[in-house]
């Protein structure tokens, strides 16, 4: 069977959906591998490595979608109208496709994975089990993110961030805190201590307290008897009355803080309001805010998806996209990884075919469409 990786077109995305050392691995799983030329090169990996590990190099996309069994993405592939190809006319009838698909906010697209007979996996929708740990991409690419969070902040704070003794005085340790201790935040946590800065953070889940004091920082919630965990792990939305009094600790904790970053997200709906316009301004001037929510809508009330908002009183908040793709190398090489480990139980070693059950629960958490139907609960009204 074919496995067709393709170059990523969409805007900010500069990952790759294979390395040379995953393409070494789908080849001896019995797979032919054919990549598009250029695929790599955002993320450091070019034509030749590609085809030193094995890989077939196509011209063009169409090249590269003509005949593939599967295809292996990053982002969801292009429909007539989104870019400079429509990629869809292209990925074979009855083939199966594999990559982040943000199907929640794109029923459209569903639409035309079911229309087409593609089986198409979302691997956003990876169950929360021991045995998917290694295929679980969010937790991949939001390692990452929450790592180059802080070193953003550092970038634009106008000051150092460890404490300093010198003869000439004491430069005072940053404070940063981190709102939302997820994947990404405890990142962003360790590597905040490990730059120096003295690290608080807050997290609807009461669990989140063992996990922060573990890495040295201090933990800020409003103490509460409501759970804010789903049954799936995941953070949910809290009362009003929590929100009300969280905001209200927040406020006072920000006015303290050199550094802010925010995480916290809830699938399938907007990004909680963690920071206000009024917390905004009540921060010292040269504060950063990195709000790694921007593109759900923000933690922040006045971040910008794709910029740096210097406010009036001088507060620095970021809005990069695509935060994961800033490291491309090592987002690709985790995120190959992902998908080689989603991949690889799914071969029968003694055929070298695919032998899927579908009643696996891997298998119905993350298939979107089959057989030219929406089959996922979650796109047919269910929870």
């Amino acid at each position: 069977m074919k496995i067709a990786i393709p170059k990523e077109r969409r805007e900010h995305e500069k990952r790759v959906a294979a390395t040379p050392d995953t393409i070494k691995k789908l080849i001896g799983l019995g797979f032919s591998v054919i990549v598009e030329t250029g695929a790599g090169l955002k993320s450091q990996i070019t034509d030749e490595q590609y085809s030193e590990a094995g890989a077939t190099i196509a011209a063009d996309a169409k090249s590269v979608y003509e005949n593939a069994d599967i295809v292996f993405k990053v982002g969801r592939p292009l429909l007539k109208g989104e870019g400079d190809i429509d990629e869809m006319s292209l990925i074979k009838e009855g083939s199966i496709l594999i990559a982040i698909l943000d199907p929640l906010k794109t029923p459209d697209h569903i639409k035309a994975y079911a229309d087409k007979n593609i089986s198409a996996f979302a691997m956003e929708f990876m169950p929360r089990i021991s045995r998917a740990q290694s295929m679980d991409v969010l937790s991949s690419q939001s390692n990452l993110a929450g790592f180059i969070s802080v070193i953003d902040a550092a970038h634009e704070y106008g000051r150092a961030i460890p404490m300093m003794m010198t003869a000439a005085g004491t430069i005072a340790p940053a404070k940063i805190m981190v709102m939302g201790v997820g994947v990404a935040g405890l990142q962003a946590i360790a590597t905040a201590k490990r730059l120096g800065a003295v690290v608080s953070a807050t997290d609807v889940r009461a669990a989140a307290k063992e996990q922060v004091e573990s890495l040295g920082g201090k933990f800020v919630m409003v103490e509460t008897d409501e759970s804010g965990e789903t049954e799936a792990g995941y953070a949910k939305e809290m009362s009003d009355d929590y929100k009300k009094r969280q905001a209200e600790l927040i406020a006072e904790t920000l006015k303290k803080q050199d550094i802010a970053i925010t995480t916290a997200l809830i699938p399938g709906r907007p990004a909680p309001v963690l920071i206000t316009d009024e917390m905004v301004a009540s921060m010292k001037s040269g504060s950063v805010i990195v709000d790694l929510a921007v593109e759900a809508g923000g933690n922040c009330t006045l971040s910008k998806p794709g910029e740096i908002v210097i406010t009036d009183n001088g507060v620095i908040i970021i809005g990069h996209l695509n935060v994961a793709s800033r490291l491309a190398t090592d987002a690709s090489a985790l995120y190959s990884k992902n998908l080689l480990n989603f991949i690889t139980p799914l071969v029968d070693p003694e055929t070298k075919k695919l032998n899927i059950d579908w009643q696996d629960e891997i298998i119905t958490g993350t298939l979107l469409t089959k057989d030219k139907a929406i089959v996922h609960e979650r796109l047919k009204g269910g929870n």
